[in-house]
This record gives structure tokens, sequence and C-alpha cells, in this order.
């Protein structure tokens, strides 16, 4: 029997999640979960003792995130988006499905060079601008912009900085990123890779082979660009300052270099990747003259109170025995057997996110497999397909990831309207097979090297 305090703390995190996927009122996120955590803290399921342990973990993850948005802020505000969307659209030539193929590649880059959920902020409203642009009906717009959703959200899989679960998790297993990406990278990509040949072939028929050929017209020497539409009697000039965007790209990629360079000698992420985004902001202040207002204002700066609410309400259930609970079902089935590790975690992993977003679940999942007693090499596994049960597996439904309902919200603010059963139609058939790929190439890759 469950006693009083268990099904308090399971009333104070269903009503807390439900509350924030549904968000009223368009409430932040944050509001919810900090209204849960203080609960918790105040009936004392989780105690004093165990907050600066929190802190600990979720503040560097937390602080790296920050500095990758802050960076992707710098780059917007140079136009530097704006000038993909132009090339893209060039460069597909008149072809949909060449312009697919770009809008694919677009937002796995994006989620590389940044995160999950900037990726979405960015290439959302780029995706919205090429397709408007080029008249397509709303049929037609579906297979880019979901396509282009579900791909930049698992390609947080890959590599860890571009997740902010996966770098909370990260810390808890001990794991370096040097590790991870050697034993994460070719299976989730693989992964990866199925789902977009998936989606190619569910989409196939609504992809229009011939779409309105754009012009772009590059002066350079004049620093500027111009576009044209062939319905439009005038054309569209803006200024760009190449040498500032070259610099700012530069500096983009030195610091997703350093992450994995400067972190063998101890040299926490945050540090590198707040001292990258200080240095960008320098740089473009150097250049333009533009201050810190605009970073100030567009940075989530709620996302450090929003990890911490999570983690408080995730250390709350297990403080409760929902830990031990998973520990006693699981714990038999994986001890010793890899291929059930990978199995077994990635599919409760999606279940638990598809129910209540992947970041508690992958927290939850991460506790209850460091207290498993699994050998080392065991536990990686577990905690990998942790990884792509919240990253690749979260997919099926809209809730099961921020980013995916960010992406819902973008979508309703621009007047598209993809409902829960279309998404579903997509997801149910890609997902499942994507994800059971990644896992059992990630069984056998990790076997087969480590």
């Amino acid at each position: 029997m469950y006693d009083s305090t268990f099904l308090l703390m399971v009333l104070i995190f269903s009503v807390t999640i439900i509350v924030m996927l549904w968000r009223p009122f368009n409430v932040n996120e944050t509001v919810p979960t900090t209204i849960g955590a203080a609960l918790v803290l105040l009936i004392g399921i989780v105690p004093l003792s165990d907050v600066l342990n929190i802190f600990s973990i979720v503040s560097g993850a937390s602080l790296t995130i920050i500095s990758t948005i802050m960076m992707s802020v710098v780059l917007e505000s140079i136009g530097f988006f704006k000038i993909v969307a132009a090339n893209i659209v060039n460069r597909s030539r008149g072809s949909g499905r060449r312009l697919y193929l770009y809008v694919i590649l677009l937002c796995f880059m994006m989620t590389m060079f940044f995160n999950n959920d900037g990726s979405i902020l960015i290439t959302t409203p780029i995706i919205i601008h090429i397709t408007s642009l080029l008249k397509l009906k709303n049929h037609q717009k579906i297979p880019y912009l979901l396509s282009g959703a579900l791909i930049a959200t698992a390609a947080s899989a890959p590599i860890a900085v571009s997740n902010i679960s996966n770098l909370i998790a990260l810390k808890i297993v001990g794991l370096s990123l040097q590790d991870y990406i050697e034993m994460m990278f070719v299976p989730s990509m693989i992964g990866i890779f199925v789902i977009a040949i998936l989606l190619f072939v569910y989409f196939k028929k609504d992809i229009p082979k011939k779409i309105l050929e754009v012009s772009v017209k590059w002066k350079t020497q004049a620093q500027k660009y111009s576009y044209t539409h062939p319905l439009s009697s005038t054309g569209n000039q803006k200024e760009v300052d190449w040498g500032l965007i070259k610099a700012c790209l530069a500096i983009v990629v030195l610091t997703r270099a350093a992450f994995f360079a400067l972190t063998p000698f101890g040299i926490p992420l945050e540090v590198i990747g707040l001292t990258g985004a200080a240095i960008l902001i320098l740089v473009r202040w150097f250049r333009t003259q533009t201050g810190i207002v605009d970073i100030f204002k567009k940075t989530p700066w709620h996302i450090l109170l929003f990890a911490f609410n999570m983690y408080v309400l995730v250390y709350g259930l297990k403080n409760v025995g929902l830990n031990d609970f998973i520990v006693a079902q699981f714990k038999d089935l994986i001890v010793g057997q890899p291929l059930n590790a990978s199995l077994i975690m990635g599919l409760f992993l999606t279940a638990a996110s598809n129910l209540f977003n992947n970041l508690p679940a992958v927290m939850i999942g991460t506790l209850s497999i460091t207290e498993m007693g699994l050998d080392p090499h065991t536990l990686q596994i577990a905690y990998l397909a942790n990884v792509i049960g919240s990253d690749i597996g979260a997919l099926l439904t809209p809730v099961g990831t921020l980013a995916t309902l960010i992406w819902m919200y973008i979508l309703k603010t621009n007047g598209i309207s993809i409902s829960w059963a279309r998404y579903l139609r997509v997801t149910i058939v890609v997902v499942p097979i994507g994800l059971i790929v990644s896992l059992l190439s990630l069984y056998l890759w990790v076997e087969l090297l480590f």
C-alpha cells in the first residue's frame, strides 16, 4: 500500500506537469513548476540538505544551454538566419524535393550547433517564411514543418551538449563528452537517418516536385543581398556585414570544438559556453556598437529555475519510493544483460516521456539505473538508451518534449494548423521504427567496440 506522502507527491507532480503542458492563459512553464517545487520543499518531501546537491547538478547544464541561446540571439540580430532562408530557397532551384532536403539539413545542423529548443525557435520561423514566400498550400507546408521539427528534436541525441536533459544526466552517470560521442553518435545517427528516410517516403506525395523560383542576387562589394519573388514586381534588399557574420560563425564553431577539447582538462562546460557567448557579444559590439539589452531580453533565464524546479519534483518522487519501484521492476532483467538494458530502458523512457515530458522522465530514469548496482558497461548502455528514449522515442506525441510543444505554439501563432491526430498519423509510423533501430544499433555498436 502507498502511504499518504506518496499519494500527495504523485498528486503534486501530476498537477504540475498537466498545467505545465496545458499552459492556461499562456502561463510560462516555470510558474507551475515553481509552485510544485515550493510545495514539495515546504512539506519536507525534499529536505533542504538535497537542495545544494540539486543546484550543483542542474546549474552547469542550464548555463551551458543558456550560452548557446545567447549565441543564437546574436546571429539572429546580424541577419544570419534570414540569409540562410534566402540561400536555401535559391539553391533549391525550383525543386520541392531539393528544398525538403535542405530544410532537413538546416534543422539538423542548427541543433548540432545550438540545442533542440533553440533550433526549433530558429528554424520554425525560417521554414514558415520559406513556405509562405513560395506560396505553398497548407498541406504542402506540413512535410517541411513536421519533418524539420522531428529531425531538429531527434538531432539532440548524437552529442550531449544539444539537450539540457542529456547534460544533466551525463553529470550523474559521470560519462565524459568524448565517451558519450564515441558510444552514441553512430547509433543515434543511424536512427535519425532511418526516421528521415521514412519521413520522405511518408510525405513523398505531398512534397511538390516543382516550386516557384526565387532569385537571390548577391552583391558582395556593396555588402548587400536581394531577392525577388516571381509574383512580386519589387525586390527586397538587405544589408549584410559579411565580415561580422564570418567572425561570429568562427566563434560559434570554435566554442563548440572547445567543449570537447578543453573538458578533459577539467574546464567546466558552462565556463566554455559563457566565454564563447561573451566573446561573440563583444565582437558584435565592436563592429556595430550594439549593446547587450537584446541578449538579456531574449535569453530565457528562467531555464535555471525551471530545471531546478523539475529536479526538486523528481527528487520528491525518488524520496517517496518511485525509484525503488522502478529498480524492483527492472533490475533483475537488466543486470549483466546489455541488450535488455538498451531495449527496456529505451522503451520505458519513451513511455514515460510521452506521458509527462522527457525532462523529468530522463531524470527519473537516470537516477533509477544508478541504484541498480549495474556494472559500468551495462550502466553506460542503460544511460544512453535513456537518452535515445527521451530524445527520439519522446517524439511520438507533442507532449514528449518541450521543443515540440514550442513548435506547436509557434505554428498556432502563425495560423498554421496541425492537429494531434495529424501529428500522430506521422509519428506512429516513423518514430517506433527509428527508436528500435537506434536501440539495437546502440547495443551492437557498444558491444562490438567497447
